[in-house]
């Protein structure tokens, strides 16, 4: 088994705690269904918001969740690169699994697909 990393990102329209909740779960949702992740298989999730995006944690989203109590969560802010992307919601979860790192599906949604036209659905 080894250790990989999945990135997903997913961008909102404002700076309010709702929806940036519920894009948080929008993209987790995503993620777990696209890699077939459960709870007990995460080591760990590194959440990043863009400097614009302060209303509320998105972590707070997910410690909500039933057994997702003891998954390990970080907030932090992302780099503020002058002309990226606003609004930006980014993941990194660190997983347990057996799937080679060219079988882990990241997931880039809505105006985030930009970050990575290459990985992004249609």
């Amino acid at each position: 088994m080894s250790v990989r990393g999945v990135r997903g990102a997913i961008t909102v329209d404002v700076n309010e705690p709702q929806p940036i909740l519920k894009a948080t779960m929008e993209l987790l949702g995503e993620i777990v269904k696209e890699n077939e992740i459960v709870p007990e298989d995460i080591c760990s999730v590194m959440i990043t918001v863009t400097g614009d995006l302060d209303a509320t944690f998105p972590a707070s989203a997910i410690r909500q969740l039933s057994g997702w109590e003891l998954v390990p969560l970080m907030c932090a802010l992302e780099v503020p690169v002058k002309g990226s992307l606003e609004k930006c919601i980014r993941f990194m979860l660190h997983i347990n699994t057996e799937k080679s790192q060219a079988e882990i599906k990241h997931v880039y949604l809505g105006g985030a697909q930009a970050l990575r036209p290459d990985l992004s659905k249609s």
